[in-house]
């Protein structure tokens, strides 16, 4: 049987976006090494309930690394220690008995806090609607071997379309910016010919409301795909960036 652990725990506390937050010193006991972070969390929040208290809010839908919900800064890193790891996939082995964990939310402008740990990060939402999708009439499923498409653009917009927009990458940065974000969307519809009818559009809109929306611009430190969880490559920022010359220069003709 695997040792358990006993933390430390210094978690962010916002009672609503007005309010201040300050940190909040619990402790937790009886942690198993197997346990997920969240899973380490619902302890924490039945030991609150239990002496009366507010539990603490925190985003988290499927639990299976797939949704992005589980947002949360871990001793100032997203996601955590783990390298390409998700919050709800990272485990307690990572940590060590007796040591002090301290859990933010994402820390920008333009993620603003709700509660406790979770933020509003419907700023992705709307950039996503100037653009990140396909208006064309597709028709029926079409047979996979229909429309030719050279492996190496597949493969590279497969790659772009496992962003899971989760934030990690603007919580990272220290500019908050959502260029790893809006160049995975961009690239993922630019490389396939289902793209190709509103590619002009498309990066024009979703960079204009990423600029609305506060974001700040690309530092080149690279932060944004250390942070990434499913590993999603700044060579997406230079497509974006070239995509986005290359719609200036047809609008002008």
């Amino acid at each position: 049987m695997s040792p358990t652990m006993s933390l430390t725990l210094k978690v962010w506390r916002q009672a609503n976006p007005t309010s201040a937050g300050e940190f909040r010193t619990y402790k937790v006991h009886s942690i198993s090494p197997d346990q997920s972070f969240l899973e380490m969390l619902d302890v924490l929040n039945e030991q609150l309930i239990i002496n009366g208290e507010e539990p603490v809010a925190f985003d988290h839908d499927c639990r299976e690394g797939i949704c992005g919900m589980c947002s949360l800064m871990i001793n100032g890193q997203a996601h955590g220690p783990e390298r390409k790891t998700t919050t709800c996939q990272l485990h307690m082995r990572k940590f060590k008995d007796g040591d002090t964990i301290v859990i933010e939310p994402w820390r920008a402008k333009p993620f603003p806090v709700l509660r406790d740990l979770v933020v509003d990060r419907s700023a992705f939402d709307r950039i996503m609607t100037k653009g990140g999708y396909v208006t064309v009439n597709t028709g029926n499923a079409p047979d996979g071997n229909a429309i030719l498409i050279p492996k190496e653009n597949a493969d590279k917009a497969f790659e772009a379309a496992t962003c899971i927009g989760c934030g990690a990458c603007v919580a990272a940065c220290k500019n908050a910016s959502a260029m790893l974000f809006v160049s995975a969307k961009v690239s993922q519809l630019a490389l396939l010919p289902q793209g190709q009818p509103e590619r002009t559009q498309r990066v024009q809109g979703m960079v204009a409301q990423m600029d609305s929306e506060g974001f700040g611009g690309c530092t080149n430190t690279n932060e944004c795909e250390a942070a990434c969880p499913v590993g999603i490559s700044v060579e997406n920022i230079a497509r974006l960036n070239r995509e986005y010359i290359r719609a200036t220069v047809v609008g002008l003709t």
